[in-house]
């Protein structure tokens, strides 16, 4: 989050962080564009009016890149010509201040299934369902209970299903900068994760499509 505003700052980033998301923020244009170019993240909230690189020329520096992480705008113009021309430069959606703290984590969360290339509201693997707008998680019918930590990373690992997701990547995407290198939070994490949510089989690879993780 790129956002000058002290308060915006504290009151999105803690909606953020409860929502379950990890949030890297800061006020400047200029850190902020080094924080999009040397992290990965699935969503960019983006003020335009910032200190040391407004935001409409940090997000045009990112698509000249190449970066596609999506981008959502925040501004206090709303005229027709600023939104299409933040549109034009390469935003995916466009907010105008005042807003509803409601409606930004929804638009964050719908960037977000966008990343993963999905717009459906529901992730499933065999009998194993999410809702993310409610954050139920159900298995074969059955509700599981879940931490708050436990269900993002469950919901990060659906997203990913298929491919090999790393302990870094974990790391970056649900620990916040919170996670020791020589610590074991994210393994102990993954092991609650398994305990919970997972049938107790021989063979817990007979569950298609879920994903491996390098620890």
């Amino acid at each position: 989050m790129v956002e000058d505003s002290r308060r915006l700052q504290t009151t999105l980033g803690a909606a953020l962080r409860r929502t379950g998301y990890a949030v890297d923020v800061t006020g400047d244009g200029q850190e902020g564009l080094w924080l999009a170019e040397n992290n990965h993240h699935d969503v960019i909230v983006l003020d335009i009016m910032l200190p040391g690189m407004d935001g409409l020329s940090l997000l045009q520096r990112l698509r000249q890149q190449g970066r596609r992480t999506h981008v959502l705008l925040l501004t206090a113009k709303d005229t027709i010509s600023d939104r299409v021309h933040g549109l034009q430069l390469g935003a995916d959606d466009y907010l105008v201040k005042p807003f509803a703290l409601e409606e930004l984590l929804a638009r964050v969360q719908a960037l977000c299934r966008r990343t993963y290339g999905t717009k459906q509201p529901r992730l499933t693997v065999a009998d194993l369902e999410i809702d993310t707008v409610t954050k139920e998680v159900t298995r074969a019918g059955q509700p599981v209970r879940l931490k708050p930590r436990e269900y993002l990373l469950l919901e990060y690992l659906m997203a990913r299903r298929g491919e090999v997701v790393s302990r870094s990547d974990i790391e970056a995407h649900i620990y916040d900068g919170e996670a020791d290198p020589m610590s074991n939070m994210v393994e102990s994490a993954v092991s609650s994760l398994r305990k919970k949510s997972m049938r107790r089989t021989a063979n817990r690879s007979s569950t298609p499509g879920m994903v491996s993780v390098i620890c």
